[in-house]
């Protein structure tokens, strides 16, 4: 991210004295303004309908709110300059790393590193491996709530088996 002092200071370092305002301005004749970086999640009519509902459950069934929980990243707003109407893109990523992990209000659980591509038996291995053995690690006992997305390695057959063999089931959106 270029912001306004690096641009300052690469114009010193070019022997050019800027203000931060004339710099500014001639982003701004440059059609180049201020923009506060938008984040939406890629998300269909049925994930929306499906979430909505599951948090109306969770709001009716709840003593408790969880405002402000924020586990990743940062509560700051990101600023950019670019052209209005710009959409922005990525072209190739940046690199990922996957884990598995799991938390508690107690603490957090094993975290796992996933090598390549994951699918329902690398998932329920992973499960088998670590899951209750989290919970054992945070003294939880056997009354938890296991909580995940409708991934297709979450809903496979392998994996629903085993957590039916496991425990209780309760639907996700």
């Amino acid at each position: 991210m270029v912001t306004l002092t690096k641009l300052q200071s690469s114009s010193l370092e070019m022997g050019e004295t800027s203000r931060r305002t004339t710099i500014s301005a001639a982003l701004h004749q440059s059609g180049l303004y201020g923009r506060v970086v938008r984040q939406k999640l890629l998300l269909s009519k049925r994930h929306i309908t499906a979430r909505l509902e599951f948090a109306k459950r969770l709001i009716k069934n709840s003593d408790h709110g969880l405002n402000g929980l924020k586990l990743f990243g940062l509560n700051a707003k990101r600023h950019i300059w670019r052209k209005p109407g710009t959409i922005p893109t990525v072209k190739h990523g940046g690199g990922s790393i996957m884990l598995w992990g799991c938390f508690s209000a107690t603490g957090t659980g094993r975290l796992v590193r996933i090598e390549a591509n994951m699918n329902g038996v690398k998932y329920r291995k992973i499960l088998d491996e670590n899951l209750l053995q989290s919970t054992c690690d945070l003294r939880l006992g056997r009354r938890f709530t296991f909580q995940q997305d409708n991934n297709p390695k979450h809903t496979a057959k392998t994996t629903l088996e085993w957590l039916r063999a496991s425990g209780q089931v309760a639907e996700c959106p």
